[in-house]
């Protein structure tokens, strides 16, 4: 299960805010960029219970994300964003791909978002477990 509830270290969030700040971001890079990394600010960056979610784990709407959200924490399943590795736009479309944690191991998130009226209103997306670098078959890493 995937949720777009992230925990960025502030340091780290400071930084890539200036990033997404600059003039070469989109309207919808900059939106999306400013919903990671903010759990209180949910119902005002997301576009209510018209938001479509295509995680077949998870409901439609921000209640249904808030269900899957409490679900989580009722099984005392974490996720943690640690790091945002790129973060690609083009119209109302952004992808990022992030490194943290889901449910205690090592895990790559790939979450694609369609972004209307300035709010998140589509979301798709993968995760990946990322394992030990014993076991890579080549020295790339996965970002």
């Amino acid at each position: 299960m995937r949720l777009i509830v992230a925990v960025v270290t502030p340091s780290r969030f400071a930084a890539e805010e200036k990033l997404f700040a600059s003039a070469t971001a989109t309207k919808a890079e900059r939106s999306v960029r400013s919903s990671i990394g903010s759990i209180v600010t949910l119902s005002q960056k997301f576009d209510g219970d018209d938001y479509i979610q295509h995680n077949p784990s998870i409901g439609d709407g921000l209640s249904g994300l808030g269900k899957a959200l409490e679900a989580m924490a009722k099984a005392g399943v974490t996720m943690k964003y640690d790091r945002i590795h790129h973060v690609l736009g083009e119209g109302n479309f952004v992808l990022t791909v992030s490194e943290g944690t889901f449910a205690g191991e090592p895990t790559a998130f790939y979450d694609l978002f369609r972004v209307d009226r300035g709010k998140l209103a589509e979301h798709w997306d993968t995760i990946e477990a990322i394992p030990i670098r014993a076991r890579w078959k080549n020295a790339n890493g996965k970002f």
